[in-house]
């Protein structure tokens, strides 16, 4: 890994060199978090097309103005690598991490920083759609023919959005109907036996509407068991989502848009022998999971002089899951509403809001047994931006909200943004975070059943103190090429955190920790345009997530201290060609032993998943690709003497104990170990082709 280290080593140094001129115009499909540039006679200024933000102030902003930093990443940025999820999509993100959860069903979550999946707030168009549930099962289905942009902020943003936005957040920005195509089509398989059909159409409802219909069908059914466990190596599913959005003309250009989505997915893994007459029995092994989700988001804009914006946003969620003959079945409801209102005066850019959450959640566990758990999250929040001189802007928020159970909730925020000069911007960011727990939601390991779950106390709910600093750098070179650079370092101190506690191989406890965490690094980015059709986009993040209990510091488990990122982009143009390679690489974690004995290693390798496409656009209309995916033929069973502990005894018939209930190694179980399913922590996929077909029609 040294040219690793070397290449970022010499990337840090040329970031704070000062010989530079300004950027040219960038790649549009190229996006990071760093704005686009044009030359135009020898001066420079801001191009038609630099993007426009809001997820950093709630609010339309250019990026280059954005006291906040946003990273920016286009559909056509996720083409390069082309996958049927939003989930998988994020894995070429510098400093996202999609972390599969569980070794049979293949759920995960979306680390950001080396932050659990539950610390970040995944919304659509703005609106909090994915939570909870939601966090697990919500990014599936989310057609890609709707898709415009996603945008990325990491670091707490809780005086914004509340609970939940402690890690950061990711919003995925949805096509406006005028705008897009009249038809789109997106079709592929693998090798595997993947196959994965995306279509998007509009229409128009009259003079008065525009209508945009999104469909997303996956199937895999390919039974496949290469490290030979005689369990599945990729989770079986057959998926369908349909998205709506509507956009209504209204007079003086107010906004009024509304969409909805509905998914419903089938997905199992276990024993290869299972099928659906096994589901909930103890005579063969299997995770059946039906999903059936429905979600309504929209944004109408108040018929008053000042800009005053109603958002809401619904989301039904039913699960019937069977983790062996362990039942799981889930119903949850959240219904959101928040006003904003936008107002200018003078040098002072004020925004100010109030936004209701309920909840409703109920399930056949303990945790519901009494009667399902319902709460209202009143908050308001106020916000700042001030100009204090030329290049200097400064901008302070707050938030309050009030939860039934913990309380009063404040979080203060503070952001302030130096442009330097023509070339560099210098961001410095601070404020709290705030998280109120429903870790039956959010943990999948707590339901499998293969562990006891054990609450020690009444949880808290955590808080977080957040600072960022970030660095951005334009730079023109002689050549023609161009060069932008980024570096963030940041650093967040956590009071109340719950971390699972795996180390009893039968059980899983949480608890407020008795101590603190901390998540701390730095990250680098790099977008560099060469003259000859030449592109590379490089990324790098050095982290350490650690907690600290009576003055003993431990790595958190599952969490990396190094990943790094990265897409070169050729296009030979006489051959109407263009080449992608794409990948990324991870350093060594903390993995969940399933005792003392456990001969799986306890930190896993450095790992890299790497692909390579080729597009041809010679066609009118149409672009045919294909390549291949995970190069290396990497898979984690390759490290290790197995990955799921004792698949030939999933229901523990020949596990022995002794007089204090501790698993005891006999002949048949060596090890002392229990079945287990959470040594997890990269895909088993191994290499395999792929082969589509885009289709667009703009008229």
């Amino acid at each position: 890994m040294k040219p690793v280290f070397s290449i970022f080593a010499a990337f840090s140094i040329l970031l704070w060199s000062g010989q530079s001129q300004l950027f040219a115009q960038r790649d549009s499909i190229a996006t990071s978090s760093l704005d686009s540039i044009r030359i135009s006679d020898q001066q420079f200024k801001t191009s038609d097309i630099d993007e426009i933000v809001i997820s950093g102030t709630m609010k339309a902003v250019n990026r280059l103005e954005s006291p906040v930093p946003v990273e920016v990443y286009s559909a056509a940025f996720f083409r390069k690598n082309p996958t049927p999820t939003i989930f998988d999509a994020l894995q070429n993100v510098n400093g996202v991490r999609p972390q599969l959860n569980c070794n049979i069903c293949n759920t995960g979550d979306i680390h950001i920083n080396g932050l659990e999946g539950p610390y970040t707030m995944v919304l659509i168009d703005g609106m909090p759609i994915v939570s909870s549930l939601g966090t697990v099962y919500g990014l599936s289905g989310i057609p890609n023919a709707m898709v415009e942009r996603i945008e990325i902020v990491k670091g707490p943003a809780s005086s914004l959005y509340g609970s939940e936005a402690v890690g950061g957040l990711i919003n995925i920005i949805t096509r406006n109907p005028q705008q897009a195509p009249v038809f789109s089509a997106d079709v592929m398989s693998t090798a595997w036996g993947e196959y994965n059909a995306d279509v998007g159409f509009k229409i128009h409802a009259g003079d008065k509407a525009s209508v945009l219909t999104g469909l997303n069908y996956f199937n895999y059914q390919n039974i496949t068991d290469d490290n030979h466990d005689h369990f599945t190596d990729v989770t079986l599913q057959d998926r369908i989502s349909v998205f709506q959005k509507w956009n209504f003309r209204r007079r003086e250009n107010r906004l009024f848009s509304l969409a909805g989505r509905y998914v419903y997915e089938d997905r199992w893994g276990g024993d290869v022998r299972w099928n659906p007459s096994y589901r909930g029995g103890s005579e063969i092994y299997g995770e059946s999971i039906y999903t059936g989700r429905a979600e309504i988001i929209g944004m109408y804009q108040l018929p008053v002089k000042d800009p005053v914006f109603f958002g809401f946003s619904f989301i039904s969620h039913n699960q019937d899951s069977r983790y062996g003959d362990t039942s799981y079945i889930a119903h949850q409801n959240i219904a959101f509403g928040q006003v904003t209102w936008d107002k200018k005066y003078g040098k002072h850019d004020l925004l100010a809001g109030a936004a209701l959450r309920y909840s409703f959640y109920e399930d056949n566990t303990a945790a519901t047994a009494h009667e399902a758990e319902q709460t209202w999250l009143p908050g308001i929040f106020l916000q700042n931006e001030m100009d204090l001189a030329s290049g200097h802007t400064l901008l302070l928020g707050a938030r309050y909200d009030f939860h039934y159970h913990h309380g009063s909730v404040f979080t203060p925020r503070l952001a302030y943004k130096w442009s330097l000069n023509d070339t560099s911007i210098l961001r410095f960011n601070a404020g709290t975070g705030f998280r109120v727990v429903n870790l039956f939601t959010e943990d999948h390991a707590a339901l499998t059943g293969a562990r006891e779950v054990i609450i020690l106390n009444d949880l808290k709910p955590e808080k977080s103190y957040n600072v960022n600093l970030n660095f951005i750098r334009k730079i023109y070179l002689d050549t023609g090429s161009s060069l932008a650079l980024e570096a963030s370092a940041f650093y967040t101190y956590f009071t109340n955190r719950i971390v699972p506690d795996y180390e009893n191989p039968q059980s899983i406890v949480y608890d407020n920790m008795n101590g603190h965490a901390v998540s701390k690094g730095l990250s680098l980015n790099a977008d560099l345009n060469f003259a000859r059709g030449l592109k590379l986009i490089l990324g790098g993040t050095f982290m350490e997530n650690e907690t600290t209990v009576n003055g003993q510091r431990t790595q958190q488990m599952l969490t990396e201290k190094f990943s790094g990122t990265w897409a070169a982009s050729y296009k030979i143009r006489p051959w109407n060609l263009t080449v992608d390679y794409t990948g990324n690489v991870f350093g060594p974690m903390r993995l969940p032993l399933a005792g003392e004995l456990d001969p799986r290693p306890a930190m896993s390798p450095w790992w890299s998943l790497q692909n390579v496409q080729m597009t041809f656009s010679g066609f009118k209309n149409f672009e045919v690709y294909g390549g291949v995916k995970n190069l290396l033929n990497w898979t984690p069973g390759r490290h290790t003497p197995f990955l799921i502990s004792r698949t030939e005894d999933p229901f523990n018939q020949q596990v022995e104990y002794g007089p204090g209930g501790q698993v005891i190694a006999t002949p048949g179980n060596p090890y002392a170990l229990t079945f287990d399913t959470a040594y997890m922590y990269a895909p088993n996929q191994g290499i395999r082709g792929f082969l589509g077909i885009r289709f667009r029609l703009d008229q």
